[in-house]
Formats: structure tokens, C-alpha cells, sequence
């Protein structure tokens, strides 16, 4: 992609960015307490996505879309990810290539270009390789207290965080694919040292995850007979990290607290 073909590409992308944000406003109002676009760059890459994918297979291409089927020979696909931004935020962006799409580049600071198009190398996006990089970002970009996971241990291996913000909503954070498999790929090993570094949560925070959720009976939730370290060595011995039917009964027992509580 050239610097021509890059600026069309831009464009284009606003000029869809026009189309879909009011559809996305009343589906998304506010972010929190934050109004649209704030907040909802998750929301706006994957309608972006889909709508690439279906004008990407079309026989016929927009001109400015011809510059992404180009370098197909060279395999360059174009996928969908999440990371840090300079470790200042999460972001969810596309990439193509060595190519950095950031079709939501307003969602922190709505002054700013709908759309940011730049060499990978230079947009200061990667992975995030650690819970203390997590911790390190959520504690900036979402105001919020973090501790270990000891209200559910069963599920710490995999969800070792528990966040709680300046308004009393409090959640297992870290719950999406990405930080799961790193969880799972360093063999528990990486949650086992964060849950080493944090605090315990307080005993009101504890006790209005079970007053909340006391009528859920999935079986991992009740599980406390093992504290999360232990839980973390108990697993890694198992090897559960390599048993995707576990991780999927952990994801369930997750969607059953994916609500949060608040502790106000």
C-alpha cells in the first residue's frame, strides 16, 4: 500500500464510519457515563469488519478497497486484534500486512480522526504479554482497584483479576480470548504470579459476589477447596491448559458472573 492508496483507504473507511455511527449511537448511547463514541472501539471495529468482509468478497471492489486484495499473493489477510496502544489503553484495531487500521481512533479522544491508518511499526500497538501489563493499562485507562480472584478460585487460573472502579462496579476482568490464552499458554504460570502480587479483595466485596450470585449452581463457582495458587499448581499438573473442553466450562461458568456487582 502506498501513501496514496493509504489516504484513499482512510476515506473511505470515515466515509463508512458515517454511515454506521448513528446506527451505533442508539445501540451504544454511552459507554459508563462517557457518550458514543467513547468506549465502543470494540463495537466499532467488528461492524467495520463485517462490512469489509462482505465488500472485500464482492466481485466487484470499491476503488479504494483494491489496495487490501493487492498483496493476497504475499498473504496478507485482514484480521481483527486486540492489545495495548503505547500501554496508555486497550485498543481494538485491524491489521493487514505490516499495516495498522484503527477504524475507531476517536473512542478515547473523540477530537481526533475517525480513522488512522499507519506502518504497524510505528502505531505503538502490540500484545499484551502479562497480567501486570493488563493491570498496568486498566489501572490508568479504567480508574480502578485491582485484586486477585480469590472469590471464585476455581476460575483464578484462567481469570486471576477482579477490578473495581470508582463507582462501585466490580467485575472478573481480563475475560476475553486474548488473556485467556496467554493463561493458558504459559501453564498458568503468569496468573499464578499476579495472583502472587495483589491483594486480597475486601471481605464486603466477597460477600456481595455470593449474596448476588447464590443461586447459580454451576459447580466451578462453588468450588473454594483450594485457594487460587493452589487451584493455578493443581491445574498446571493436570495439564488443563491443553484441555479446551475445561477452558469452555470455564468461559460458562464465567458468563454466569459476566454481569458483575456493584458494591456501593
Amino acid at each position: 500500500m502506498n501513501d496514496k492508496q493509504r489516504q484513499q483507504l482512510e476515506i473511505y473507511l470515515a466515509e463508512l464510519r458515517l454511515q454506521i455511527d448513528a446506527k451505533l449511537a442508539q445501540e451504544y448511547p454511552f459507554f459508563s457515563d462517557k457518550p458514543y463514541p467513547l468506549g465502543r472501539c470494540k463495537e466499532i471495529r467488528n461492524t467495520i469488519f463485517q462490512i469489509l468482509q462482505k465488500k472485500l468478497s464482492a466481485p466487484k471492489l470499491d476503488a479504494p478497497l483494491i489496495a487490501l486484495q493487492s498483496n493476497s499473493a504475499a498473504n496478507c489477510e485482514l484480521k481483527p486484534v486486540w492489545g495495548s496502544l503505547r500501554d496508555e489503553y486497550f485498543q481494538n484495531a485491524l491489521l493487514w500486512g505490516d499495516w495498522y487500521i484503527d477504524a475507531a481512533n476517536d473512542t478515547v479522544n473523540p477530537n481526533k480522526p475517525r480513522v488512522e491508518i499507519t506502518q504497524l511499526v510505528n502505531s505503538g500497538f502490540g500484545p499484551i504479554t502479562s497480567f501486570e501489563q493488563f493491570c498496568l493499562i486498566a489501572r490508568k485507562y479504567w480508574q480502578v482497584t485491582i485484586y486477585k480472584n480469590d472469590v471464585y478460585p476455581a476460575l483464578a487460573p484462567f481469570l486471576p483479576l477482579l477490578c473495581v472502579n470508582e463507582k462501585g462496579a466490580c467485575w472478573l476482568a481480563a475475560a476475553n480470548d486474548d488473556m485467556i490464552s496467554l493463561a493458558r499458554q504459559s501453564q498458568f504460570t503468569l496468573s499464578e504470579r499476579i495472583i502472587k502480587e495483589l491483594a486480597n479483595p475486601p471481605e464486603r466485596v466477597r460477600l456481595c459476589w455470593y449474596q448476588t450470585y447464590s443461586e447459580v449452581s454451576n459447580p466451578l463457582l462453588k468450588r473454594t477447596d483450594l485457594n487460587p495458587i493452589e487451584f493455578c499448581q493443581r491445574y498446571r499438573c493436570e495439564k488443563k491448559y491443553q484441555n479446551l473442553h475445561f477452558r469452555d466450562e470455564i468461559v460458562k461458568a464465567y458468563l454466569h458472573l459476566a454481569h458483575g456487582v456493584s458494591v456501593v
